[in-house]
């Protein structure tokens, strides 16, 4: 128990003792990132909202809009020097929300309800996929054994874009396509094959590394193909959407040769890295004993 009365310090006077901070101030370069993420998990949930509500338009702007949030969080993060373990666990719970639950609600919203509880498993499928997907990555950011071009390429299909490609069926009926060219048969057997594509160990580009500096007489020429991009996808969503996801899935057959190529490259110029990643290939559980390939069942 503290001492009610305090001894008397003549060379103090009555001057009150200053009060000690309890916690150090955060600076505000660590709170900007995760303002946006949280942003990014309000546009998330509003779109799960959105789709309950039948308004589905709605629903997917609110996931378009959550996926160019998190592209801008990490990006901050990075050019303020505000990373933290909390903001990486923090865009991880968004991610899954915004990327998972929230895609998986409105396609399932959107017509997979009438194939009962196949439409549902479809939709559960991809969100646990997900899950999935965001805890290999926050696993393999730890991985010092990677070869310098593996930053380049995600290892699957990365969730935004994951969540951004499994909604075509959706897309492409608010084109004006008829139902029949995208049925919700067809639509849960696309969802499932996004859902793999995301858990799987395909290389994808990136892209981190993309524009990282940009020459002075390119900047004007930028800022007006942005706007234009952006004006274009403002008149017109859904097309442009739609093509944007088409695009996308015909660059991944890209991505894995480009991959291998590197991994050729890297492989003739590294030998002895190359071996030792194959001769060192362990699988330790998780009591902490090491298992060789050629034990496991």
């Amino acid at each position: 128990m503290t001492n009610p009365f305090p001894p008397f310090d003549p060379d103090l006077g009555d001057v009150p003792e200053p009060k000690r901070r309890r916690f150090q101030a955060v600076p505000i370069r660590v709170l900007v990132p995760n303002l946006v993420t949280l942003l990014a998990l309000c546009a998330g949930l509003t779109g799960i909202r959105m789709a309950i509500e039948g308004r589905l338009e709605l629903a997917l702007a609110s996931i378009v809009l959550a996926a160019v949030l998190d592209g801008m969080d990490g990006r901050l993060a990075r050019m303020l020097h505000g990373t933290s373990r909390f903001g990486a666990e923090l865009d991880s719970l968004s991610d899954f929300v915004c990327f998972g639950v929230a895609p998986g609600l409105v396609l399932y919203m959107w017509g997979l309800e009438t194939l009962g509880s196949v439409g549902w498993i479809a939709a559960l499928a991809f969100a646990i996929c997900a899950a999935l997907r965001l805890a290999r990555f926050n696993v393999m950011l730890e991985d010092p054994n990677k070869p310098p071009f593996a930053g380049d390429f995600f290892t699957g299909v990365p969730a935004p874009a994951g969540a951004i490609c499994v909604l075509l069926p959706v897309y492409l009926e608010l084109i004006g396509l008829p139902r029949l060219i995208a049925s919700p048969a067809v639509a849960a057997a696309y969802c499932l094959a996004i859902a793999l594509l995301m858990v799987s160990r395909l290389p994808a580009f990136s892209g981190k590394r993309l524009g990282s500096r940009i020459p002075r007489d390119a900047v004007l020429p930028l800022f007006v193909c942005v706007v234009l991009f952006v004006a274009i996808l403002v008149t017109w969503p859904w097309p442009v959407l739609a093509v944007l996801v088409i695009g996308y899935l015909a660059t991944l057959p890209l991505s894995v040769m480009r991959y291998a190529q590197l991994a050729r490259d890297y492989a003739a110029t590294h030998p002895q890295a190359a071996a030792g990643a194959v001769e060192e290939l362990v699988l330790t559980d998780d009591d902490g004993v090491e298992d060789r390939p050629d034990r496991l069942n």
